[in-house]
């Protein structure tokens, strides 16, 4: 079994910026392009996501950093499936550091795909800088 992202051609995908720039931004949110990914598999297969921490990695002129929970923020959901899986994830939901399945039962093939998007919400509490989180794609086979 082996997942991927399609834009990169490797288990690593480009990194998803979701800039703030306008007051409209932090009151609503920002969302992301989709992310496509493809999940190569002799038997059937379960896709989880999570992150590989509680809090962001935070980057900014604030000392004490502040530690903000990416569950709080960050969320993601399945924009398009074509595993032949039910899907998890179809509204925007928050991103834990716990696994969450977002594909279930998906078919055996060589090209099964699907495609995630983001938002982040922080709202008007957090100081500026930079706030940075690893999301973690894990296919299993059944």
């Amino acid at each position: 079994i082996s997942i991927s992202f399609v834009s990169s051609g490797s288990s690593t995908g480009a990194a998803v910026n979701l800039p703030f720039t306008t007051v409209t931004d932090y009151a609503n949110g920002v969302t992301s392009a989709d992310q496509q990914m493809v999940v190569m598999s002799n038997k059937h297969f379960n896709v989880s996501v999570q992150t590989n921490a509680v809090n962001f990695t935070y980057t900014g002129p604030v000392s004490p950093a502040p530690a903000v929970q990416i569950s709080n923020v960050l969320q993601m959901m399945v924009t398009a499936n074509n595993t032949g899986g039910s899907l998890s994830y179809s509204t925007y939901s928050s991103i834990s550091s716990g696994a969450g399945t977002i594909i279930n039962y998906g078919s055996a093939g060589g090209n099964q795909t699907f495609s995630v998007k983001y938002k982040a919400n922080p709202g008007f509490s957090l100081p500026g800088g930079t706030y940075t989180a690893n999301v973690v794609y894990t296919a299993t086979q059944l």
